[in-house]
């Protein structure tokens, strides 16, 4: 398989014990990404769903207990990660950022397909310029470029779309699940309608140490439309569950 190949099995996930500061964040904590399809986690700030994320990544220290099981090639080299800062270099131009992971590996690129994702993000007339000069809703499109650019199987996004105006936010909701159709994503967002809009699969995180609480599976193809009666249904049935879930202090 190579690193644009859609994963074709489920991803099962164990995390084991972690703690920090004498508290434990996890604790035999498992779940499944299902393979081709948006997984959604939501709960309070702090409950630990950007560190699970991290820890998906291969971002945590190696001491720490986890096991994932994938597919036969395992999942080096298949993640794309977009966090939630946009960590773009400040000496790079928005495309030189956008390109930067094929030329630390040294790896061709597309200098096509980069102009047509910034286009896409209306950043082509922005695409020479530092990030410096851009507002923080553009630095976070260039971020979600330069992760659609990385092209992998799998990709774990923490609220890509957290520092966009509503009907920006909206639109490039549309181009994602349009750009990562058979992909398997792990999302973080604080957004029900978000949620509710993208995922195949929505867990809520609570408690300490987390839990995931059985998931809420939306029916029909992402992305969903505004109009339709049973996304308000669903999003008020994830607020429900949301505020159920318990405050971490």
């Amino acid at each position: 398989m190579s690193a644009t190949d859609p994963i074709q099995s489920d991803i099962s996930i164990h995390v084991g014990r972690l703690t920090f500061d004498d508290t434990t964040l996890f604790d035999g904590l498992n779940f499944a990404l299902p393979a081709g399809k948006w997984t959604c986690l939501m709960g309070v700030s702090g409950v630990g769903k950007s560190t699970l994320l991290r820890l998906v990544a291969g971002l945590m220290p190696e001491e720490t207990a986890m096991t994932i099981k994938a597919s036969e090639s395992g999942l080096e080299g298949q993640i794309a990660y977009m966090a939630q800062d946009d960590l773009l270099l400040p000496w790079l131009t928005v495309f030189e950022n956008v390109v930067l992971g094929a030329r630390l590996r040294g790896d061709e690129f597309s200098t096509g397909r980069a102009l047509h994702l910034l286009e896409q993000l209306d950043l082509l007339g922005s695409a020479y310029d530092l990030p410096a000069t851009l507002s923080g809703g553009m630095r976070q499109r260039a971020a979600l470029a330069r992760t659609l650019m990385e092209d992998r199987p799998v990709v774990l996004m923490d609220e890509p779309f957290s520092a966009l105006d509503t009907i920006t936010r909206v639109r490039l909701q549309d181009f994602a699940a349009e750009m990562l159709q058979d992909r398997t994503v792990l999302l973080v967002t604080h957004d029900p309608l978000e949620a509710f809009r993208l995922a195949d699969r929505i867990h809520v995180m609570s408690g300490r140490p987390a839990v995931l609480f059985d998931p809420i599976e939306p029916e029909g193809k992402s992305p969903r439309d505004l109009r339709d009666p049973d996304l308000l249904a669903g999003q008020a049935e994830l607020l429900e569950r949301l505020t159920r879930s318990k405050m971490v202090a």
